[in-house]
This record gives structure tokens, C-alpha cells and sequence, in this order.
């Protein structure tokens, strides 16, 4: 059987992952054999299952073109699985040739000013209970931000994904392991959402975190402190 065009292009995805968990010291497995599964996911086919000590990361990547009702549904189905057991997490990986990050209507990254104020309207839809609207905005703060701290660093940056962005800020030492541990559960959400999936994971707290997180990191500019 001949690989279409959308399953070479989710394959190479899903082989850039394996290589950058490999380098942050994960067991990476790809497509797991029925007797390797846990028990709550032996109806499930796992593109890839990564993990380190007591974390177990479920990942799976789609191209938009790849989906339809039934695999939404199958995701949907597979992300409520991985999330009612302690120690492991699920991340939606989504692909296109055309999501290529290249940005023509940008007029460039947002400023620590900008940020900072942005921060303050964050809190207020948290404050209103807004929790999904402050996830996404919150998100698109913090994307920023690492790249403000990524060009402070001088840090080279061939990509621009936010799952490459943290993991390379992580493995440059300039967030802790919490920091990354809780980024990496916000991004599968923020993932979730933004593509049309329901959450029962998110947090009043959660997304406050994930907002210290953007100041925090802002702070350390000024400060000259790696938060690690």
C-alpha cells in the first residue's frame, strides 16, 4: 500500500518528535503492540507513546485534512482515556504543509509591554470565568515571550512551533522542569480547543500558572535569573 502524501507528512511529524523527546531523555515507542498497552488504551492505536520516570505522554499527529467525524471522535475519545489516569497526559500534534510557520499579514512578535498588558486582560477573563478564551489569549503571550527569551539568549531558532519553542528553551536550561511539565499540559489543551475539541481539564488555576509563568519569565529579563 502506497503512503499518501498527508500520511508521509504526519510520519516525518511524528519521527521529529521521537528525536527531540530522545534528546530530553524520554523512551520513545512508536505504534506499541497490544501487549505493550496499558490496559485503558488496548481499544486505541497510539501513533507514539514517550516516557520518563512517572510521566507517560500518549501522542498522536494529524493533518486537518486527515480528519473527519470519526476520527475527532476516536481523538476525543482517546484524550478522555489518557486523562482519567494519574501519570499520563495526551498531545494533539496537528500537521499541514500549509501551517508552515510563516506569518504574512504579521507586523512582528508582540513587545514585553504589549505583553505585560495583555497579561492583565488574561486575568480578567479568568476573573470572569472566561477560562477557554484565556487559555488561547494566555497562550499566545507565552509564545511570545519565549521567543523574547530565546532572542535574549541569542538562541537559534530554525522553527518556530510553540512544541518546538518550549522544548528547546527547556533543554537550554531557561525553564525549570515544572515550567515545562506544566506548558506542555497547557499546550495539549490550548491544542484541544483551538482545533474544535471539549476539555474538562481546564483550570481556574491552570491558567493562572500558565500567566505567572509569561511574568516570571518577563521578570528574569530584567533580573538576569535563569528560572531553572
Amino acid at each position: 500500500m502506497i503512503a499518501t502524501p498527508t500520511a508521509n507528512i504526519e510520519r516525518e511529524r511524528l519521527l521529529q518528535l521521537a528525536e527531540e523527546y530522545r534528546e530530553r531523555g524520554y523512551e520513545v515507542s512508536f505504534h506499541p503492540n497490544l501487549e505493550d498497552l496499558p490496559d485503558f488504551l488496548k481499544t486505541y492505536r497510539p501513533d507514539m507513546i514517550v516516557r520518563l520516570g512517572e510521566e507517560s505522554v500518549v501522542i498522536a499527529v494529524k493533518s486537518r485534512s486527515s480528519l473527519n467525524s470519526s476520527s475527532t471522535q476516536y481523538l476525543r475519545n482517546l484524550a478522555q482515556a489518557v486523562a482519567e489516569n494519574p501519570g499520563w497526559r495526551f498531545e494533539l500534534v496537528m500537521t499541514n504543509p500549509e501551517d508552515a510557520v510563516y506569518f504574512p499579514k504579521a507586523e512582528g512578535s508582540l513587545q514585553e509591554d504589549e505583553i505585560e498588558s495583555g497579561l492583565q486582560v488574561a486575568r480578567q477573563l479568568v476573573a470572569q470565568q472566561h477560562l477557554e478564551s484565556a487559555l488561547l489569549y494566555s497562550w499566545s503571550l507565552v509564545e511570545a515571550t519565549l521567543r523574547i527569551v530565546a532572542k535574549n539568549e541569542e538562541l537559534s531558532l530554525p522553527r518556530l512551533e510553540p512544541l518546538y519553542l518550549v522544548k528547546k528553551l527547556a533543554t537550554e536550561g531557561l525553564i525549570s522542569q515544572s515550567e515545562y511539565q506544566l506548558l506542555m499540559n497547557m499546550l495539549s489543551l490550548r491544542n484541544a480547543i483551538a482545533h474544535g475539541f471539549k476539555t474538562t481539564q481546564l483550570t481556574q488555576n491552570s491558567v493562572c500558572e500558565l500567566i505567572e509563568i509569561a511574568e516570571e519569565l518577563l521578570e528574569s529579563l530584567h533580573t538576569g535569573e535563569a528560572t531553572a
